[in-house]
């Protein structure tokens, strides 16, 4: 059985899959404790696969699953994953703070590190690799992440209800790209367009 906070669909709405028609399950919980998280991910409804898997088919055309929190690290598996791609015949994509293994079968990782920022803790990322680096831009040191190894790279502005502050976080990402370009720019789509 797994926590599940929400299953919808949509479409993903940042980093490399922006646009991609998406299945989002969203598993309870997280590790961290961030004061910028926009998530309420703490409740959920204990689910087994297969009811997991009927929702998901609600939406046969959606090529991506993409797990998501909270931290979904602290609920899955080997056996999850492969249920789910064997069950689905999708593509399984993970958005983790990179703080916990992942199961070596999941076909796209994105690293969102949290550690380091604001009062998330001092919680070590222990993942080296990933497909994409997405980081919330607040002005820290980006040599920091040096040391993980990602196909791709991106800095997103952080997301406030303060319209204005807002506005400073995307000029301050952008300058931060123009900065340091093997960095690129990712927007939150679903907010300028107003989805989940």
């Amino acid at each position: 059985m797994w926590k599940i906070n929400e299953i919808f669909h949509s479409l993903q709405g940042e980093g490399y899959n922006t646009g991609t028609a998406s299945v989002f399950i969203r598993l309870s919980g997280c590790n961290l404790h961030c004061t910028f998280c926009d998530t309420r991910h703490e409740q959920g409804t204990m689910m087994s696969l297969p009811e997991i898997v009927e929702h998901v088919m609600q939406y046969p055309g959606a090529p991506l699953i993409v797990l998501t929190g909270g931290e979904p690290s602290l609920w899955i598996d080997e056996d999850f994953v492969m249920g789910l791609k064997t069950m689905t015949g999708k593509t399984i994509a993970i958005e983790t703070n990179g703080t916990r293994p992942l199961p070596h079968s999941i076909d796209w990782v994105t690293l969102s590190p949290k550690t380091g920022l604001g009062d998330s803790g001092d919680v070590p990322i222990v993942l080296t690799r990933c497909d994409e680096l997405k980081v919330v831009y607040l002005g820290q040191d980006l040599t920091q992440y040096d040391s993980i190894t990602a196909t791709h790279r991106y800095l997103q502005p952080c997301w406030v209800n303060d319209e204005q502050q807002c506005r400073r976080n995307m000029q301050a990402t952008v300058q931060a790209v123009l900065d340091n370009p093997h960095w690129c720019l990712s927007l939150q789509t679903h907010r300028i367009l107003g989805i989940q």
